[in-house]
């Protein structure tokens, strides 16, 4: 099982970075923002399918102000998009002729929302992708993984799940799955080769 954004793609930090240099916001600010009563923030309702676009601007931004800045809603969002990784790309595709596989992603927008068909491809390649929008919860809610091994049809001691955030596998790993943190992708691999036994970078 792999996260989307932060595993497949690049992580959007590095924007995050940027953006908060160029308006001169303090560094970590909307990660700040994004962990300040993360179950029920103006984040936390966007990927649950609660909240639309407008409604997230306005909010997340009243957030931001309580914490002391200004800061565009809808900019912070447009940072989010992230490159894709094409060694995690074939990990995937390796993965997916050996064993079931499952996107897990926190998400949101419409659903007549075009992809781009880069995109797509890479989604086609999974059994199954959990989104957080449409199942209207989201990681590190302990229901999303558990939706998770129901569609794939295995039980978490039988899961390896890959994401870049400690806060989505503390959960998984409480389950019983085998958690790999990526924080550097290559290394990540190597640990996903050696508990998987397949080869999965040249």
């Amino acid at each position: 099982m792999f996260d989307f954004g932060g595993v497949i793609t690049s992580r959007p930090f590095d924007a995050f970075d940027r953006y908060e240099r160029e308006q001169g916001l303090p560094s970590g600010f909307i990660r700040a923002v994004n962990s300040t009563n993360p179950d029920t923030n103006a984040w936390a309702n966007l990927e649950r399918g609660a909240m639309d676009i407008d409604g997230f601007a306005e909010a997340f931004e009243a957030e931001a102000r309580e914490l002391g800045h200004k800061v565009d809603g809808r900019v912070v969002l447009a940072l989010l998009g992230g490159d894709v990784r094409p060694a995690m790309v074939e990990a995937v595709r390796r993965c997916s002729a050996r064993f079931g596989t499952a996107c897990l992603t926190n998400n949101f927008g419409a659903d007549d929302t075009p992809i781009a068909p880069e995109l797509v491809a890479i989604l086609a390649l999974f059994d199954v992708v959990l989104e957080s929008r449409t199942l209207g919860v989201r990681k590190p809610e302990p229901l999303f993984y558990e939706l998770a091994c129901q569609a794939v049809g295995v039980r978490p001691e039988e899961v390896v799940f890959l994401d870049d955030l400690g806060v989505n596998l503390k959960p998984a790993r409480a389950m019983g799955m085998h958690t790999i943190k990526v924080t550097d992708p290559t290394e990540a691999l190597a640990e996903l080769s050696a508990v998987t036994g397949l080869a999965l970078a040249d």
